[in-house]
């Protein structure tokens, strides 16, 4: 598996946008712990990390406010209902690995 970001490129609180085996991530980094959530509302097709907000320890969308919980996924304000998949995240010294076939939390990939 290959490193997909380095953990020293990651900001406290900001979202990060990957793209892993044409899978897009949202990567977020809280104090020692790193997130990998799909970087897509499950509300409508927007990237969570393209302008979003890290509110504790959810992800704002940017464009009509609802907010997922990046250890769950859950869906926690409206409008979106549907919780979005949670990603396998390896750390190993700065090299961040994220796994997308192994979808920590059995959401789908949100179809639009």
């Amino acid at each position: 598996m290959t490193p997909v970001i380095q953990r020293s490129a990651l900001d406290d609180a900001s979202p990060v946008h990957v793209v892993v085996d044409d899978v897009p991530v949202c990567v977020v980094r809280i104090k020692d712990t790193i997130y990998a959530v799909y970087d897509t509302c499950s509300h409508q097709r927007w990237s969570l990390s393209d302008g979003g907000m890290v509110w504790g320890d959810s992800v704002e969308c940017s464009l009509h406010g609802a907010t997922f919980n990046l250890a769950t996924g859950a869906a926690e304000t409206l409008p979106a209902t549907t919780p979005i998949p949670t990603f396998h995240v390896n750390v190993d010294g700065d090299d961040v690995y994220i796994d997308v076939t192994n979808i920590t939390n059995g959401a789908p990939i949100p179809r639009h």
